[in-house]
Parts: structure tokens; C-alpha cells; sequence
């Protein structure tokens, strides 16, 4: 994964916003499902963008939580807290309130570890996603004929 420069210690990130975290691990998930997308599977940009966008959804991230959330340290179980529970400028679109929140915590420990450099960890929680998840379904169009 891209590195912006040397990392930081767990003092400076922790004195970070968790929503700027949020921001940053937003970025980060974005990247890592893409990229899995484009080595895993055939197919057209619509194809890959019509998945990316339900996984990376608050909805979908929300969902993909209840999977990765009993893996987290303490640590990144009190990341995700601080987040989920931040105030945020923001609400959500097509999403529960708790989804959104959830989501947010989640990106904030993708953020989290991805400025201590510890992408190590973060492909073992991503790697929880599998390949049933990143599944390109046909999309075929009905024939209707023209009256």
C-alpha cells in the first residue's frame, strides 16, 4: 500500500481526530478493495464500481464489521469507539445512523493503522473479506420488445 512518509508513533496518531482517522482509512479501504477487485476479477469499470460501492457503503462496511470487529486489539476496539461515538459534520445518505457510526469507527481503525505502518495488520483484518464478497454477478438486460 502507498506510504506518505515516515510513520507515526501511537502518541501522535492517538492525538489525531478520530474523524480524521475515519477520513484516512476511508481512503485506505477504498484502495484495498479496488485493487483486490481489478487482480481478482474480469470485467467492465461499471462492473467493479457497482461492488466497490456495496462494500465500501456504510451499510456494507457496517455488515463486513460484525465479521472483523472480534479480531480487533483493545487498542483498535477503543479507536473504533472514540470514533463511532464522535460528532460528526456529516449524516447519513442511504444508511442507519448506527451503520454510519460504525462505519466511521471502522475506517478510524483502518486510519489508525495505517499511520503507525502497520499494514501488516491491516491486510489480516481486510483479509476477512472473501471472495464471495468481491463476486461480479452477471447483469444481463431483459429483452423487452418495442410496441
Amino acid at each position: 500500500m502507498l506510504t506518505g512518509g515516515e510513520n507515526l508513533t501511537k502518541t501522535q496518531v492517538l492525538q489525531i481526530s478520530p474523524i480524521t482517522l475515519a477520513f484516512l482509512g476511508d481512503a485506505a479501504y477504498s484502495l484495498y478493495v479496488r485493487e483486490r477487485l481489478v487482480k481478482a476479477a474480469t470485467g467492465k469499470v461499471a462492473d467493479f464500481q457497482r461492488v466497490a460501492s456495496k462494500i465500501l457503503s456504510a451499510k456494507g462496511q457496517s455488515a463486513f464489521l460484525e465479521r472483523v470487529e472480534p479480531l480487533f486489539t483493545e487498542e483498535e476496539a477503543d479507536v473504533f469507539r472514540r470514533a463511532k461515538n464522535a460528532k460528526k459534520a456529516t449524516k447519513a445518505k442511504s444508511a442507519s445512523s448506527l451503520e454510519y457510526n460504525r462505519s466511521t469507527g471502522f475506517e478510524a481503525v483502518l486510519g489508525y493503522l495505517y499511520l503507525l505502518g502497520e499494514t501488516g495488520r491491516m491486510d489480516e483484518l481486510l483479509s476477512v473479506l472473501n471472495d464471495e464478497d468481491f463476486k461480479i454477478e452477471e447483469t444481463r438486460r431483459a429483452f423487452k420488445p418495442c410496441r
